[in-house]
């Protein structure tokens, strides 16, 4: 009886073995077809997203491509705003060296000539000054005009002041020292005396 037995449950035990392998492959053959659905939606899926990623990175590259375009058209505008400013205001340094220059042959000028080479001379540095002016005023060298004229600080220097009743307030009564401007830019402003 006991080998009978042993049989019998033996037979049993392979029974329950061969149910649970049967039970396993039904649930491999159920989750096959869950993961072969899943699968297909997972290629939709992974389709719409790379579609979607693609066109982020198209989003991406357009906007990279519209403000490179933008800043090189700035680049472009600021060139050649600086080239412009560059061409007009080229002598600007050497005028501004000069000013001393024509300050000097000024304070020459008005020096009265007492002898015949004194006057002479006198004509020389005249001719030289006059050449001189010529040669600036082609470069866009310009004196501020300054005496008479309402006081204005973008191009006048007040160093004094002093009543006078016979004209307004504000008004320049005297130029102590030329200002020049180099076409619109002030390249000194001129020193005057201002009518309190």
């Amino acid at each position: 009886m006991s080998k009978a037995n042993e049989f019998k449950e033996q037979a049993v035990e392979e029974n329950t073995v061969v149910e649970e392998q049967l039970n396993e492959q039904e649930e491999n053959v159920v989750d096959a077809e869950a993961v072969e659905a899943t699968t297909e939606l997972t290629v939709e899926e992974q389709h719409q997203a790379e579609i979607t990623a693609l066109e982020q990175k198209l989003d991406e590259s357009e906007s990279r491509f519209l403000r490179l375009r933008a800043d090189y058209d700035n680049l472009k505008r600021r060139t050649q705003t600086e080239r412009i400013a560059q061409e007009k205001y080229r002598a600007q340094n050497l005028l501004t060296d000069l000013l001393p220059v024509l300050d000097n042959f000024e304070r020459a000028l008005q020096v009265e000539a007492t002898t015949e080479d004194a006057e002479s001379m006198k004509k020389g540095i005249e001719m030289v000054y006059r050449s001189l002016i010529e040669a600036t005023t082609k470069e866009g060298l310009e004196p501020v005009a300054s005496e008479g004229e309402a006081f204005d600080p973008n191009i006048h220097h007040a160093v004094m002041q002093e009543q006078d009743d016979s004209k307004e307030q504000g008004i320049v009564l005297q130029e102590l020292q030329k200002g020049y401007k180099l076409k619109d830019r002030i390249l000194r402003p001129a020193m005057v005396k201002v009518n309190e």
